[in-house]
């Protein structure tokens, strides 16, 4: 892979708003032409030899920009990472041709046992040199750099020795990879380990960021739950404006996983992002 430590931006230019491409939505977007910029794929849907899945993908494909993103590569895991799945992920990227692809900083399993769950790391120095030679390892294969997002959390480790974004921006530092920040995943933890979610954007280095998540979640007492099944509310909104001034403008996606609601409603939140993004930044033109 390219060496581009020393580029003037290390980021792609901003794609401008997107919507998780599901399939409740299949139709309608091929039917017109609705305002996204942009879809974000989930790429395990995808890894397969053929059939209707990818027959929609090349459709899609050649009418909008398309970006991948992951479940499965449970990057902080111990065990070895699984190169079967790594070759799947590279050939479905050299069919999509994605902007970038990006997975989670966390571990969802052991042993090769699935926990179906996105894993919050320790945050120690350990940690990060493991997760660091693993995500070298994974951009060599891939041939891109890997984009890694932060993840809600309920639980935290006793040995942790820095914070979150401390933890985050010293992986991104030291594998030469991108960051997507969610901004309802920091809204989220910050609520359930009593943090500043400011704190946390302010601790992200802006020339790592690629592209930001925004999502709806769930209050279960005194945890919050990423649940993906709900609109983005309005402290969500104020921390991505927060998120803005601080990074200028970056490609922003909202995700939808459960109760889908028609595409219309999804449009009118995209818009509202627009909204706000106009009112702070103006697109960014710097070449990756």
């Amino acid at each position: 892979m390219p060496d581009h430590s020393n580029s003037a931006s290390l980021t792609h230019p901003s794609l401008g708003f997107g919507l998780g491409l599901r399939v409740d939505h299949y139709d309608a977007i091929l039917a017109g032409d609705p305002a996204v910029d942009w879809f974000e794929i989930v790429s395990e849907n995808y890894l397969i030899p053929g059939g209707r899945p990818l027959h929609y993908l090349a459709r899609f494909r050649e009418r909008y920009p398309l970006v991948m993103h992951g479940v499965s590569m449970s990057i902080g895991s111990v065990d070895p990472l699984d190169m079967d799945y790594l070759k799947q992920l590279k050939k479905l990227a050299d069919f999509v041709q994605p902007a970038w692809i990006s997975d989670h900083l966390c571990w969802t399993g052991m042993g090769r046992n699935n926990l179906h769950d996105l894993m919050p790391m320790p945050y120690t120095e350990e940690a990060i040199d493991h997760v660091v030679a693993r995500v070298r390892q994974v951009q060599q294969v891939i041939e891109r750099r890997l984009v890694l997002e932060n993840v809600s959390s309920y639980v935290s480790y006793r040995q942790s020795q820095m914070s979150e974004w401390e933890f985050l921006a010293e992986i991104a530092r030291r594998a030469d990879c991108l960051l997507l920040l969610d901004v309802n995943n920091v809204y989220v933890s910050a609520h359930n380990h009593g943090f500043d979610a400011r704190e946390f954007i302010d601790g992200v280095p802006a020339d790592r960021v690629q592209q930001i998540h925004l999502a709806g979640h769930q209050h279960q007492g005194d945890l919050i739950i990423d649940t993906h099944d709900a609109p983005v509310i309005g402290p969500v909104w104020d921390l991505y404006a927060y998120a803005l001034r601080r990074f200028g403008a970056v490609s922003t996606m909202i995700e939808r996983d459960d109760h889908i609601p028609p595409l219309q409603d999804m449009l009118d939140e995209l818009t509202y992002a627009r909204d706000i993004a106009a009112s702070i930044v103006s697109p960014r033109t710097a070449a990756a």
